[in-house]
């Protein structure tokens, strides 16, 4: 294997996983918010600041696996 191919291909490892985490991470965040919701509609309020304060948290993961593919690619 060449050493491009082999950076490229670890650029793609380190996106596709740092990706996939948060994504899930968000999902399991929105499922959790809409049960409560359901639960307790009149909670509407704090349920959502903690929401979008926990997918902000979880989003700045993906981002960091971005950066880290872009090192990859450009440094490596």
């Amino acid at each position: 294997m060449e050493a491009e191919a082999a950076k490229l291909l670890a650029t793609g490892i380190a996106a596709g996983l740092g990706m996939i985490g948060p994504g899930l991470g968000v999902g399991l965040i929105g499922f959790g918010a809409m049960q409560a919701l359901g639960r307790n509609p009149e909670a509407r309020g704090p349920i959502q600041t903690n929401m979008i304060l926990s997918i902000v948290f979880a989003e700045a993961v993906a981002i960091y696996g971005l950066i880290v593919a872009i090192l990859l690619i450009f440094v490596a």
